[in-house]
């Protein structure tokens, strides 16, 4: 997904599931990490990760898997 350079984004960190170690770019939604994020799974499925804390710092967010969407 292509990001316009304005846009604030952040690292969605992947903790556990099938894309642990892994992380995506995505965009900031009214301030905050999203609550969710979808990735794309090597097997071509997608995966439902969830904010693991609201009270988060820095560039990167922690993520947990939730479910295969």
């Amino acid at each position: 997904m292509r990001r316009s350079d304005s846009e604030p984004t952040i690292k969605a960190a992947f903790r556990d599931g099938p894309l642990k170690g892994r992380s995506v770019e995505t965009a900031i939604v009214e301030g905050r990490p999203p609550s969710t994020v979808d990735a794309p799974a090597a097997d071509g499925s997608t995966c439902r990760y969830c904010l693991e804390e609201l009270a988060q710092s820095g560039p990167t967010a922690e993520y947990s898997f939730l479910y295969y969407v």
